[in-house]
């Protein structure tokens, strides 16, 4: 099991044109497919006179949610070899969106494979990609009193606090990298009067 997954933090833009067609490629991180569904609507509304806008996008910490659409072109034409990009890089939590200008002249099939291919490889090749750890998530829930214990606590263990609601009575979400998860869960249990809930 990786314990990284490889992503881009950026969005980068490039162009392909062939015979007049111009394939504006888009390629972006996203979080989940609302993210997804926001930017695509802006760049609908940025390109109200592109005859189609072709998209794939892969999300999931081991890319276990993805989709194609050729929005109108033939099948299998634009959807599958712009996810075809993504996937030659191991990329999750991706998307890229290709807008196209029609020229005049129809490409054909292979035609508009390359075409889509190759403007979501030169998008790709404009932005760095990051590997990020998988993360573990994590609920502790403790008086106020221990706070200063908990926070010297989670920052030994580089935890990321997620939501936290400080009263009287404390609990904070925090985010551990997935290789420190199970000594941080054998620790936490060390500090007195925290109780501490693994997330799915």
């Amino acid at each position: 099991m990786n314990s990284y997954y490889q992503t881009i933090e950026k969005e980068s833009i490039a162009e392909f044109k062939d015979r007049g067609s111009k394939f504006i490629a888009y390629a972006f991180p996203i979080a989940d497919t609302d993210a997804f569904k926001l930017r695509l609507s802006e760049l609908k509304k940025e390109h109200p006179k592109a005859v189609h806008h072709c998209f794939a996008y892969r999300l999931g910490f081991s890319g276990e949610t993805f989709r194609a659409f050729d929005d109108g072109e033939p099948s299998g034409s634009a959807g599958k070899p712009i996810l075809g990009q993504i996937d030659s890089h191991q990329l999750t939590h991706v998307a890229i969106v290709v807008v196209r200008y029609f020229g005049g002249t129809l490409l054909g099939v292979p035609g508009l494979i390359n075409a889509y291919k190759t403007a979501s490889s030169l998008a790709l090749q404009t932005v760095p990609f990051v590997q990020k750890p998988l993360l573990a998530h994590f609920v502790l829930e403790f008086d106020y009193l221990t706070m200063n214990d908990v926070m010297v606590f989670l920052r030994q263990f580089g935890a990321h606090p997620e939501s936290q609601e400080v009263n009287l009575f404390c609990c904070i979400k925090v985010s551990v990298p997935k290789t420190k998860a199970e000594e941080f869960e054998y620790r936490v249990n060390e500090l007195r009067g925290v109780v501490c809930k693994k997330q799915q």
